[in-house]
């Protein structure tokens, strides 16, 4: 199963915690993490199901391509790390 662990301003907001979860794709991934913490959806997509412009998310230090179907592959042992931007002055 691949690890999937969250940036700490989420974890502050949100509780979650790294986890291991099964899927092929990101989006796969995602909806396990979703099942057990969906308000955690809203966080990183938008009304459309696309990842939201300040996320980002890195399979096995690779930042992912797909931002609109979340259709990047993840093997059963990679590292999945989900990064909310953060602006201001």
């Amino acid at each position: 199963m691949a690890r999937i662990s969250f940036t700490p301003n989420l974890q502050r907001h949100l509780d979650v915690a790294p986890c291991a979860v099964p899927g092929a794709t990101v989006a796969a991934v995602l909806a396990e993490v979703f099942a057990t913490n969906p308000r955690l959806r809203s966080y990183l997509l938008d009304d459309q199901g696309q990842l939201r412009r300040h996320v980002a998310i890195f399979v096995d230090g690779e930042r992912i391509d797909d931002r609109r179907h979340l259709s990047d592959r993840v093997g059963a042992a990679s590292e999945v790390y989900v990064v909310q931007a953060l602006s201001g002055g």
